[in-house]
């Protein structure tokens, strides 16, 4: 979705600035479109349908007496919307939305259940509410103007409005690459993303902010036998909720504890799909034979990864340059091949997150854990290398001394019980859900919605979220997951080693990469070069080719290859010494 609030001035004059806003969101939605606007709100929106397809076109109006009373916007899914006890015309979420509203005021988002994102126009009391989910699994931005606002889903449909100016400073910069991703914040100086579980309300006194969501400090007071019960019953109520499509539904399987948990609590018959990399489609095999599902294996080469096309839409998608550009770019292509035959997908993203499943879960505190993992332990979102930079952006970036602020901003959100051992697992969870996991989903959302495939979270459903959040669990790396889903699950997955999200890259993908960076640093009209240490940056070309998956030359190509597509797709502004 797409929209804007101007107080000052009549919208309905523009209508075509609002339709290349929403036309950049084409690939999110790729069943519909529609446009609507009033003197002094307008929304846009592209259609993914999941939810009684023939019905729910977008943006839905609320009418009395001919005259709309409410407009709605909305993506995502509302699991409980068939237990809200509303009179319906529709079989769509959408439309139990909008009726909500209406009997219960803005109190209605406490009574919502799933993963959503919306905007919702009240025409009477002339206010826009820009509303969230409780996890952040579903994306939504906002661009605060001197007489409204303007909100996405993605930044760069607000990058289409020409009153948009996204400029990037120091402090942005540093956002983009320190792989840790702060509430609120974006790469961009004035653009600001709706927090998870908030809600802003726009109206002519300007934005205010509502927090109706976060997890609960409470006591947790089961003992250990109900608790792993527990776990199981809000884990099998959650993936039963989530696999409700009148689309095909799928899941996606590695063959490691958290997707197999999932797939193997799921309703039959099931479609699995993994890729089928070395390292995991034999696990991935193994669970889906046991768990008789109708499994596909997805092959991705080095030259997928390469292409220049591939890694292009990647980048578009994702918006942002990353220095691990391989692993969205396979996901993409996983998640393309996932639309071939369904429309929603269901995942183990959030596991590690909210049950301590990295090995890096117990490092020395001082630092985010997964910047500073164990001796011989690599971070999957680790950084990318920041020595290619020019040296004085480097200096001024100070990318330490960013991220030491960060984490004490984030520990100091932290509600504390007195309870050492205790209080210590709730930072680390805390760290882990509010500054990690937000990039994973991210990325999860935007490399499937790229390809019209929703993907759902199973392990975000706020339920389980504020139960398990509250358990002083064992120190064992997944331990209680492990033991609520020990019945479900093959004996092979069970204590099976966590491993890295496959990309299979090698020295074709390096060769490949290494060529495309020849090209950057030969154009001088690249608007990356300023940015970059262009002696060190020469180096790369040349450079031995070291094991992957994690190489460090490799990280700084892609930063760079993702640098200069950024710079060149999006009208950007650096304020940059």
């Amino acid at each position: 979705m797409a929209g804007w609030v101007a107080f000052d001035g009549d919208l309905r004059v523009h209508a075509a600035v609002l339709r290349a806003m929403t036309a950049t969101l084409a690939l999110r939605g790729p069943d519909g479109e529609g446009v609507w606007l009033s003197e002094h709100a307008a929304l846009g929106h592209r259609r993914l349908a999941v939810l009684d397809p023939g019905h729910g076109a977008q943006p839905m109006l609320a009418m009395r007496a001919g005259q709309v009373r409410a407009a709605l916007a909305y993506g995502g899914e509302t699991y409980n919307f068939r237990t809200l006890g509303l009179d319906a015309r529709t079989g769509t979420d959408t439309e139990a939305v909008l009726r909500s509203y209406l009997r219960w005021g803005e109190g209605f988002v406490t009574r919502l259940e799933g993963m959503y994102a919306f905007a919702l126009w009240d025409a009477a009391r002339e206010t826009m509410l820009l509303v969230r989910d409780r996890m952040g699994v579903k994306p939504l931005y906002y661009l605060p103007l001197p007489d409204g606002v303007l909100f996405a889903s993605e930044p760069k449909a607000i990058a289409a409005h020409p009153r948009a100016r996204l400029r990037v400073d120091l402090d942005g910069l540093r956002e983009l690459l320190s792989s840790v991703r702060t509430p609120g914040r974006t790469a961009y100086r004035d653009l600001r993303e709706v927090r998870p579980g908030e809600l802003i309300r726009v109206d002519r006194a300007g934005l205010h902010a509502v927090r109706y969501w976060s997890p609960p400090n409470a006591e947790h007071r089961d003992d250990h036998r109900t608790t792993v019960h527990n776990v199981r019953s809000l884990l099998a109520a959650a993936v039963t909720t989530q696999s409700r499509a009148d689309v095909p539904v799928c899941a996606l399987l590695s063959g490691g504890l958290d997707s197999t948990a999932v797939a193997a609590l799921a309703p039959r018959p099931l479609r699995t799909v993994t890729l089928a990399e070395p390292v995991d489609a034999t696990p991935a095999r193994a669970a889906a034979q046991l768990l008789a599902t109708d499994h596909e294996e997805v092959t991705i080469t080095p030259a997928d990864l390469a292409d220049p096309i591939n890694r292009a839409t990647a980048l578009q998608a994702l918006e942002f340059p990353t220095g691990l550009g391989a692993f969205h770019t396979s996901l993409y292509l996983l998640m393309r091949a996932v639309r071939e035959h369904s429309t929603v997908t269901l995942t183990g993203e959030a596991a590690d997150e909210l049950f301590g499943g990295y090995p890096w879960w117990d490092a020395p505190g001082g630092a985010f854990p997964w910047l500073t993992p164990p001796h011989g332990v690599q971070a999957d979102p680790e950084g990318p290398p920041t020595d290619v930079l020019d040296p004085v952006l480097s200096k001024a970036l100070d990318l330490e001394a960013y991220r030491d602020n960060a984490y004490r901003e984030a520990l100091s959100e932290v509600e504390r019980t007195g309870d050492g051992p205790a209080d210590r697992v709730r930072e680390r969870r805390h760290l882990h859900l509010t500054r990690l996991l937000p990039i994973l989903l991210d990325r999860m959302d935007r490399m499937s919605m790229a390809c019209g495939v929703e993907a759902r979270v199973p392990f975000c459903d706020h339920h389980l979220v504020e139960y398990v959040t509250n358990i002083p669990w064992p120190a064992e790396s997944k331990r209680l997951l492990r033991e609520a889903v020990a019945t479900d699950i093959p004996p092979v997955v069970l204590n099976r080693v966590k491993s890295p999200y496959p990309a299979p890259t090698g020295p074709e993908y390096e060769l490949a990469l290494r060529s495309q960076l020849l090209h950057v640093l030969e154009d001088s009209a690249s608007p990356a070069l300023p940015l970059l240490d262009r002696q060190r940056a020469w180096h790369l070309v040349v450079a031995p080719i070291a094991p992957p998956p994690y190489a460090a030359a490799r990280r700084a190509v892609e930063l760079i290859l993702g640098l200069d597509h950024w710079l060149r797709r999006l009208p950007i502004t650096l304020d940059l010494p």
